[in-house]
């Protein structure tokens, strides 16, 4: 095992990574093919990375810091600007799960685990294996913990990294896997319900398992949840509406909302009989843009869209 040592840093350099490990700048721009100008401009700019540093100056970044970097080029490939991604992390940051009042390094450690188990199994492409473990998660934790904090991590981890050999194929597989296994959990909760949500993705805005895993968190309100396909032209929304007669039209984005966004929104909310409301990474980036409007912001966040849609279709919480 070798060790690379700069001033009174040392860390491992076997690939086995601890949360206490610390990375020097030039390691952290290979991680992540973030250069390092850019690295130090989110610091001194906009404050979005804080890594400690050596009695000699030397910036030295954790874990939680990589994932940061990675998250902000996350939303920056989405559309946001690095100016605004401060404020989403923020927002995102401050939404803890019960899990937090117990250690937050026992959390991740336990996140973390799993995640392994499910990278191995794909990386094997072990469908049965990927079930096994599947089912054992459902059986540990909540849903939007699941997704939140332990799948979707991984798929977004998988889907920045097609570049590699091999794992193309992974991230086709995993993403084939959930899609089938959130349909199936949507369709065991369609029986016995008439009037559902319709919960349909802005056209290129989303991609089809997020727009499953978002149908998934708004079937736990209790309500009956029926997702469009992918695709489906924005102005034949209040045709499909007209004909389904659902309970309320959700719309789900998890890209940055563009200047005529509110503009259609409100265009397409006066053309229906029944409630309009907006889900996803968009949802927060245009709340302030719809506040006063009939449209509802579901937010981002598992929990909090199923408590706004109950708030929402029962009259109990303002746009």
């Amino acid at each position: 095992m070798s060790v690379i040592t700069e001033d009174n840093f040392v860390f491992q350099a076997s690939g086995a990574f601890k949360r206490e490990d610390l990375f020097p700048i030039r390691e952290v721009a290979r991680l992540t093919g973030v250069n390092p100008v850019t690295l130090r401009a989110w610091e001194r700019r906009y404050g979005l990375i804080q890594p400690t540093r050596t009695e000699s100056g030397h910036r030295l970044y954790s874990l939680g810091d990589i994932e940061k970097v990675r998250s902000i080029l996350a939303w920056i490939e989405r559309g946001v600007a690095v100016s605004k991604v401060g404020k989403i992390l923020a927002k995102t940051e401050s939404v803890q799960p019960v899990s937090a009042l117990i250690s937050s390094d026992l959390v991740s450690a336990d996140y973390a685990q799993w995640q392994q188990q499910v990278a191995d199994a794909v990386g094997n492409f072990d469908d049965i294996e990927l079930d096994r473990i599947y089912g054992q998660i459902f059986s540990t934790y909540t849903v939007p913990v699941i997704f939140q904090d332990i799948l979707m991590p991984l798929w977004r981890q998988l889907l920045q990294r097609q570049q590699t050999f091999g794992q193309a194929s992974e991230w086709v597989f995993f993403d084939g896997f959930l899609r089938s296994r959130i349909i199936q959990r949507l369709l065991l909760k369609r029986e016995g319900t008439s009037r559902r949500v319709l919960v349909s993705a802005i056209a290129g805005q989303c991609r089809e398992l997020e727009l499953l895993v978002t149908a998934l968190y708004l079937s736990k309100a209790e309500v009956g949840v029926r997702v469009l396909t992918v695709g489906l032209p924005f102005n034949e929304l209040p045709l499909v509406c007209q004909k389904v007669q659902p309970l309320a039209l959700v719309l789900v984005s998890n890209h940055a909302p563009v200047p005529e966004l509110p503009k259609r929104l409100g265009k397409l909310a006066m053309s229906l009989d029944c409630p309009l409301m907006l889900a996803g990474d968009a949802s927060d980036l245009a709340e302030d843009c719809l506040a006063g409007s009939s449209i509802g912001c579901l937010g981002n966040e598992g929990t909090l869209m199923r408590q706004r849609l109950r708030q929402l279709l029962t009259g109990t919480l303002d746009t």
